[in-house]
Parts: structure tokens; C-alpha cells; sequence
């Protein structure tokens, strides 16, 4: 992560939620030990506004798009100064800007060359705007980099990530192109944190035809899983990262999720995997492990690994 990281956005729309989501981003750029450009920015939704006509307090159309910029600059400073009070070394870029927020976002990431995104999971709704949330799983589908998901239960704590607190790193694959992506993200990451990466395989006979053995589908999938694994093992050890390789039995999301519940700090899995008779890991169960899981999440895809 050292060398992939050179800039880092983090959207806000003032909520908590989209803090905790700052926060760990900064983890983030401080933990990569470089010269990260922090971009922090907020998206106005001004079809919200639209036809609103005038408030029973007197305040026309004009002046709730004025107090919504005006939140909009409140919020990104507020990040801003936390990330300066953070480390004075960090370079700090704010904007606020108007428009479909996850449209912005890919278009901010795109425009100023962004290395990757971190962002809650959770944020405002409402006449004024509505920022993360479903936005989170729109920016998944349209950037190219990866996305450091934010759950709001990290909002319960304060500690931050670093190479104290973060000791073990998920890394969940199918043997794909696009699970390789992910298993590439999540050794830089482990690398970057001193953690072991613990890479997980699902063996899925939950889709198989009644008319096929069960055993002889389960015999192949372990099989295939353990050369995934292999394949893990292989790229750990070429980077020093310690590593441990799990094959386990069930449907992907739940096998991931209950995985993580055991003392996982973070997670890197790609937006894209295989998909048909044998397995389907990614992609779908990609936002199933975000909305269900209480770590963050790195969403990584395989475009992540072309830049690689």
C-alpha cells in the first residue's frame, strides 16, 4: 500500500456516519507512511430542491440550495481540520460540489486521478440530502478504485487503525482474476499494518442440481479452493506477509461473515469474481458482506489490479 496510495477521497455529508468513515480513511493515509494527498469532499443533491417552492418559514428555493452549500463547506472542513490536527503533513483538498452525489463521486475520482475512496456505509437522508448509504453501493459500481466501506459500528469506537490494533486481514477468493485484485489489495494492506492475511475459500454446494452427487461437487470445490489458496500463500510470502489459508463449507457471504466476526480488522474482496455452477464469491456477496459485517471493508476492483 505504500506505493499504491498516493491520494485518497473522502466524501462527507456532515453525518456521523460519514465521519467514522473519514476517520478511517486518514488511518489510512497516515498508516501508508508517503506524502497522501487527502481530497475530502461533499455532494449537494440539488434535485431534492427542485419544484420545493417556498418553506412556511419564508425561505425560498434560492435560500435552501444557499444553506445546504453552506452545511456542505461546514462538513468538509470539519474533516479537514481533523485531518490537518491529525497530521500537519498531510496535503488537504476540499470541495463542494452539486449533483447526483455517487455521479460526482465517480466523476471527482476519475478527474483528479483518486488512488482510492473511504466512506460510510450509513449517512444523512432527507429534503437535503442523501450522500452515503445506497450512494456507498453506487460508488462501488462505478469507480475504479478501490473503496474502503465504513460500517456505523465503528463509530463505537475511537481507536484507530494502525499497526497496533490492526493484526489480521480477511482476504476472501474464488481463484478469479478479480479475487486476485483483492488478495493483491489486502496483502499491500497487510503489509502496511505488520498484519496476517487470512485468505478464505467457499466451498458453495447450495446451487448444485439435485441429480449431480453432492460429495463429488464438494470433493472438486475444496480441491479448487485449496489452489486458490495456494495461490494466496504464494503471493504473501513473495511480499513477507504472514499468511493462513481457510477452506470452509457453506454460502459465501455467511461463510465470509462469520469468518470475520472472529477477530477480523479488516477485509479486502473484490467487485467482481467467478460466477455460475461452481462458485459465485464475489460481485453480489460483495454488498452483502458490507451491509452485514461490523468491520471495514476494502471493495477492490479489477481494475484495481490493471494499475497494479
Amino acid at each position: 500500500m505504500r506505493d499504491a496510495i498516493d491520494s485518497i477521497l473522502l466524501p462527507t455529508d456532515g453525518s456521523e456516519n460519514a465521519l467514522v468513515g473519514a476517520k478511517r480513511g486518514l488511518d489510512v493515509a497516515v498508516a501508508a507512511d508517503a506524502e497522501v494527498h487527502v481530497h475530502v469532499l461533499s455532494v449537494v443533491d440539488g434535485s431534492e430542491f427542485d419544484g420545493i417552492g417556498t418553506l412556511e418559514d419564508g425561505t425560498d428555493e434560492a435560500g435552501i440550495r444557499e444553506a445546504a452549500a453552506s452545511e456542505a463547506e461546514t462538513a468538509v472542513e470539519a474533516v479537514a481540520q481533523r485531518a490537518r490536527e491529525r497530521d500537519a503533513g498531510l496535503s488537504v483538498t476540499t470541495a463542494t460540489e452539486e449533483g447526483v452525489p455517487y455521479r460526482v463521486i465517480a466523476d471527482y475520482v476519475a478527474e483528479a486521478e483518486i488512488d482510492t475512496v473511504a466512506m460510510g456505509t450509513k449517512g444523512q437522508s432527507g429534503v437535503r440530502r442523501v450522500l452515503l448509504g445506497s450512494v456507498t453501493e453506487n460508488v462501488l459500481r462505478t469507480v475504479d478504485v478501490p473503496v474502503l466501506a465504513v460500517p456505523p459500528t465503528e463509530t463505537e469506537t475511537e481507536t484507530p487503525l494502525t499497526a497496533d490494533t490492526v493484526d489480521d486481514v480477511l482476504v476472501p477468493t474464488d481463484g478469479s482474476e478479480g479475487a486476485m485484485a483483492a488478495v493483491d489489495w489486502g496483502i499491500q494492506t497487510a503489509s502496511t499494518f505488520d498484519a496476517t492475511v487470512h485468505a478464505l475459500y467457499s466451498a458453495d454446494t447450495s446451487h448444485v442440481p439435485g441429480n449431480v452427487a453432492p460429495d463429488e461437487i464438494l470433493a472438486g470445490l475444496e480441491e479448487t479452493g485449496r489452489e486458490a489458496l495456494d495461490a494466496v500463500r504464494d503471493r504473501a510470502r513473495e511480499a513477507g506477509v504472514s499468511v493462513q489459508g481457510t477452506v470452509a463449507n457453506g454460502p459465501p457471504a455467511r461463510v465470509i461473515r462469520d469468518y470475520a466476526d472472529d477477530e477480523i480488522d479488516l477485509i479486502a474482496i473484490g467487485t467482481h469474481g467467478r460466477s455460475g455452477l461452481e462458485r459465485h464469491l464475489l460481485g453480489s456477496i460483495t454488498e452483502s458482506v458490507v451491509r452485514s459485517v461490523d468491520v471495514p471493508v476494502w471493495c477492490v476492483p479489477l481494475a484495481a489490479r490493471d494499475d497494479a
